[in-house]
């Protein structure tokens, strides 16, 4: 038998030196290729900053997290820009779904002619498809900040108005107080009952969470009635019924009581108890039962 003869694959000078050349080139190009891949590729292990305490702060973070801040600390209010920012802008910035848009004068013109005090009004309980206070809570921004918010967008569309009276600090006698200076600085009736309303709802929120009225014989109900009324009358009622703000029937005034009055006295206390309108549950206190009726005898006995 005869075999086939075998040849080299390599049969010229030429073809021998592109070999020699192809075997150191090809590896150093696969080495060059490797080597650039993997300084490209986000590295997770040491010396990158993967293990830094910012950064595994960041990934064990929760998820959810509370704001602790102090109750009797002054509180900081937003300006209106920030709360435009914050709030408002999600359909004023783009007159989206019927809104306003912010600077555009045409949209604005027919509302600013009804009134700073419509226009805020309007914001708080909501209109169309904004909702009240533009979806937010009164924990998250007060009617003051809306009010500012109100002013910050209708003062950038043409109108001139002024920002709302800033609530008075919490205090039992801040709804009196903001009333009386208010017509002393030359305002408007409408704003003098609005900073009326503000002081007041401040001074709800700043009401202590604890028995409203002296107690006699360590933590006992004090033994007069009608001076236990008195003092929660003054600690915690007069904040709204003092100047007769929120729809609250003035102290001592017979035509805001004699309404009320038409009711049994267990309707009336019923009403001070679990609150109604914009009362909260016992003004916004945690008096007991007895001193809570104590306070509505005292008002109303001022009323005959």
């Amino acid at each position: 038998m005869s075999e086939a003869p075998h040849g080299a694959p390599i049969k010229t000078p030429g073809q021998l030196i592109a070999a020699v050349i192809a075997g150191f080139a090809v590896p150093i190009a696969i080495i060059v290729l490797l080597a650039y891949y993997v300084d490209n590729t986000t590295r997770t292990g040491a010396g990158t900053d993967e293990l830094s305490a910012q950064q595994v702060a960041a990934r064990i973070a929760p998820v959810a997290q509370v704001n602790v801040r102090d109750a009797n600390a002054p509180r900081v209010y937003k300006t209106g820009e920030q709360v435009f920012q914050a709030v408002c802008s999600a359909c004023h910035a783009s007159g989206a779904a019927g809104a306003p848009k912010f600077g555009n004068s045409g949209d604005w013109a027919p509302r600013i002619a009804q009134g700073f005090d419509t226009l805020w009004k309007t914001a708080l309980s909501g209109k169309g498809a904004m909702p009240p206070r533009g979806g937010t809570s009164p924990d998250d921004y007060s009617d003051y900040e809306i009010g500012l918010a109100v002013a910050y967008m209708a003062n950038h569309a043409g109108a001139n108005f002024q920002d709302p009276p800033k609530p008075a600090p919490g205090a039992a006698n801040a709804a009196s107080g903001a009333a009386a200076a208010a017509p002393a600085s030359g305002a408007s009736a409408t704003d003098a009952n609005a900073a009326q309303a503000q002081a007041a709802a401040a001074a709800i929120a700043a009401i202590p969470q604890a028995s409203s009225a002296p107690a006699a014989g360590g933590g006992a109900q004090s033994a007069d009635a009608s001076q236990a009324g008195k003092a929660l009358y003054q600690q915690v009622c007069q904040a709204c019924h003092a100047a007769g703000v929120l729809g609250a029937p003035k102290f001592g005034n017979k035509a805001d009581w004699a309404p009320r009055l038409k009711d049994p006295m267990d309707t009336v206390y019923n009403y001070a108890l679990h609150g109604k309108g914009q009362m909260p549950p016992k003004g916004g206190s945690t008096a007991s039962d007895a001193d809570v009726k104590a306070a509505v005898d005292y008002m109303v006995s001022a009323a005959k």
